[in-house]
């Protein structure tokens, strides 16, 4: 039986990511791991254990007694979260990759999936169908802490032959689990609003188009990276990966064409800047060549499912 472990199991990807696993796997073969004491009801049909990702002699030591072989490294201060507190920011999301890539080197974890994100992009970066390889020069924590993790997984597989594999998550988008300090969080609370007031007050400007993805997509993207054979697996810092890419307005209006009386407003925020140095949209072709990545749901799809299940 293959173990996996998931660390900041309790976030909005890790929620989602350990429950897709374990239906792979089976419940017992993945461990979720997070700060909380206990975890979510969601999760308590499989192994939990409160796992700080920053204290390194924990983590060695349950890896190596448990005998992990796979480590889904999830935890980090997002973009707006990280604004406002850098030097965590910085130590949070670049120690514990140190800390993952360190036991992969040693032998003790044979894969190891850590995501990167569309924040490693800058203002300098071709807006309109980003490259896989381009100018990045980010602008926040966030994003340099990114670059800097995918510069470093691609030095450990170079160096020491670690198999670890990276996506740039565009923003997320899911009814299943919140959101958690983003600059793309709008598109979901939204919908949250939507439901329970007709209304809402969104902190990023009308025609701020950024990239997006439903995330049964981002899930299944992952787990198939992951499954994917080592020799189709052609980039070690991380693959562009895109769903679909909207503005406020767009998202707005997909919304009324199913609650003709919803209502948006525009009141933007420290998070616009943010949002004005990352890309309108993602060339994904290398993903779909190197590992056959496509994604099934585009703006009208996501929405339809979102109206139904936000707020059951």
């Amino acid at each position: 039986m293959t173990k996996i472990l998931v660390i900041g199991s309790c976030g909005q990807i890790g929620t989602e990511l350990v429950l897709a696993l374990r239906t792979k796997f089976g419940n017992q073969a993945v461990v979720a791991a997070d700060l909380r004491d206990t975890c979510p009801e969601i999760l308590q049909d499989g192994p939990y254990i409160k796992l700080d990702a920053l204290d390194r002699e924990q983590v060695r030591a349950y890896v190596i007694e448990q005998k992990i072989e796979q480590v889904y490294l999830l935890a980090a201060l997002l973009s707006a979260t990280a604004e406002k507190n850098p030097d965590f920011a910085w130590k949070l999301n670049m120690e514990g990759l140190f800390t993952i890539l360190d036991l992969a080197k040693e032998g003790y974890l044979k894969k190891i999936f850590w995501p990167s994100s569309i924040a490693v992009f800058g203002p300098t970066t071709p807006a309109d169908q980003t490259p896989q390889h381009t100018v990045m020069e980010p602008t926040t924590v966030y994003g340099i802490s990114k670059q800097a993790g995918e510069r470093w997984c691609e030095y450990y597989h170079n160096k020491f032959g670690v198999d670890v594999r990276s996506i740039r998550y565009p923003g997320l988008i899911s009814y299943k689990s919140l959101p958690g300090g983003g600059t793309t969080d709008y598109a979901v609370d939204i919908f949250y609003k939507a439901k329970s007031e007709g209304k809402f007050t969104c902190f990023l400007s009308a025609d701020t188009a950024l990239p997006m993805m439903f995330m049964d997509d981002a899930i299944r993207g992952t787990i198939e990276l992951m499954e994917a054979p080592a020799e189709k697996i052609k980039i070690r810092s991380a693959y562009n990966l895109a769903g679909c890419s909207f503005t406020p307005a767009e998202l707005a209006q997909e919304i009324q064409a199913l609650q003709p009386g919803f209502e948006i407003n525009y009141a933007p925020d420290f998070r616009q800047a943010i949002a004005d140095s990352w890309p309108n949209s993602i060339d994904d072709s290398h993903a779909s060549k190197d590992w056959g990545w496509k994604a099934h749901f585009d703006t009208k799809a996501m929405v339809k499912v979102m109206l139904e299940n936000v707020g059951l």
